[in-house]
């Protein structure tokens, strides 16, 4: 580069001066200590200038949850008013990071926010983009392993989604003029700001302010409520971690029932109006919870009960402790969405691939609870459905592992019902036993894929079972004769 003719008389000056320090320096001892660094940006490593990735990377829905930190708790605390339909939020969310974070992202679908904290300073900078992303600059970057709390605040008018293949999740207006939020895979993303993955599970509380003569019904505990100028908070508290799709709110003029199963558990029963038809089956669920732990293992959660709608939605959900239903709920029903109480709330799936884990359990434990309390003949069921179905290409060709985006929920009620009962017979029944007990026990709280279940059967069994799970879980064809009728459902 061209120096300035100027600046050369001193730039000789300041060369001599150099050549003298370093002669200086050359003539100390080689042992004699340096002077060591004294400011903190020599002796504290930089933080890494990374960002939180946007989606978690579930190979069905990749845009969903956020990667660099780990969620730990929600705290969400809402005012909405059945008149005006709107809501207005602070959700308070504890996490760790899990990388060195410069940003990171939240979802929160249609609902727009108006503040952000990290720690007790507001944001540096926060902005929505796309349909559910919120991109948080924190005021200094978070290092690795730090813990930090984001408090947002939100509002608006919630809304639902809508899925061509999997119909209506999240925000509902009911029939009565309430509101409840339930769906799957999304859902809680419409009324607070969350990491919407599964995989990262955390606990749960809410404080719900809803005008005087409503009342608020949600996960967990209860834990009371204070009535103040026209205005009643209800306070909800789920400890055990929880996917975010199984939150809920239920917002009505409930018909509240409570009692203790045997052991204690407080169960919260609750009923909308029109909805009071529903209690001969929901009378039935100490009797329905002490059967499934039989075959699953102790109840898995502090609480239990149900919420019972007056709509007709498509769907009833196991949503964590307190499943929600629609009006035609009967009592297989409330069978099947407390067996998920153990197979997709406290074992839940690790990617939506993976849904069979969820729903062809939940759909077996109904036809264990048949054999059980109304004598049925499972292997006599068995055949007859197989029979029905036998040349049906449209029943055999859809897969129960990774079946692809939109098909989760094609197969795992029928197909996933005969599949567990052949796996029940080729590896038998006290095999099946510990099969079921040992899974739910090994990962309770946490999640789990179905290629591990495959291993975990294996392990238990101590039978090679790949073509038996390539021929009913991963194929699309009728499962040959040996896998078809395997042991007693050989004729």
């Amino acid at each position: 580069m061209a120096i300035s003719s100027k600046a050369r008389p001193y730039l000789i000056v300041i060369v001599l001066v150099l050549v003298v320090a370093g002669v200086v320096v050359a003539r100390l001892p080689r042992d004699q200590p340096t002077a060591a660094p004294t400011t903190a940006a020599a002796t504290t490593p930089p933080v890494v200038n990374a960002e939180g990735g946007a989606g978690a990377g579930d190979a069905y829905y990749p845009q969903d949850g956020n990667t660099g930190y780990d969620v730990s708790a929600y705290d969400v605390s809402v005012t909405y008013d059945p008149a005006t339909k709107r809501l207005e939020g602070v959700a308070r969310i504890t996490a760790k990071a899990t990388a060195d974070l410069s940003r990171f992202n939240l979802d929160l679908y249609a609902l727009e926010v108006t503040g952000v904290d990290v720690g007790e300073r507001p944001a540096a900078t926060f902005h929505q983009e796309g349909d559910h992303e919120l991109v948080i600059t924190p005021e200094a970057p978070l290092v690795n392993g730090e813990e930090f709390t984001t408090t947002v605040r939100y509002g608006g008018e919630p809304t639902l989604f809508e899925d061509r293949a999997l119909g209506r999740s999240g925000w509902q207006v009911s029939t009565s003029g309430g509101a409840f939020a339930a769906g799957e895979p999304h859902s809680a993303t419409t009324w607070f700001p969350a990491n919407d993955t599964p995989r990262d599970k955390a606990s749960f509380a809410l404080t719900a302010r809803v005008p005087e003569g409503w009342s608020v019904i949600s996960n967990g505990v209860e834990r009371g409520s204070q009535t103040t100028d026209g205005w009643t908070s209800f306070r909800w508290v789920a400890e055990q971690p929880m996917a975010t799709y199984l939150t809920t709110i239920a917002i009505d003029r409930w018909t509240v029932e409570r009692s203790t199963l045997p052991d204690g558990t407080p169960v919260v029963d609750a009923y909308a109006p029109g909805a009071e038809n529903t209690r001969q089956h929901q009378r039935r669920l100490p009797e329905v919870l002490a059967f499934l732990a039989e075959k699953f293992g102790p109840y898995p959660f502090e609480a239990a009960g149900g919420i019972f709608l007056a709509d007709n939605i498509g769907f009833s959900l196991e949503t964590q402790t307190r499943p929600i239903y629609a009006a035609w709920a009967d009592l297989d029903t409330v069978v099947h969405e407390n067996a998920h109480q153990w197979f997709g709330d406290s074992v839940s799936l690790e990617n939506w691939a993976d849904i069979c884990l969820n729903e062809c359990f939940a759909s077996y434990a109904q036809w264990l609870w048949a054999e059980a309390k109304e004598d049925v003949d499972l292997d006599e069921r068995y055949r007859a459905e197989v029979e029905r179905v036998a040349d049906r290409e449209t029943y055999w060709n859809r897969k129960l592992y990774d079946m692809g985006r939109g098909n989760e929920f094609r197969g795992v009620y029928d197909k996933g019902q005969l599949a567990l009962h052949a796996l029940r017979r080729q590896v038998g029944d006290p095999a099946f036993d510990r099969v079921l007990k040992d899974w739910t026990a090994a990962n309770r709280d946490g999640n789990a894929s179905w290629p591990e279940f495959e291993a975990h059967v294996e392990r238990v069994s101590g039978q090679d079972l790949d073509a038996f799970f390539g021929a009913w879980f991963r194929g699309t064809e009728v499962p040959a004769d040996e896998f078809l009728y395997p042991g007693p459902l050989r004729r």
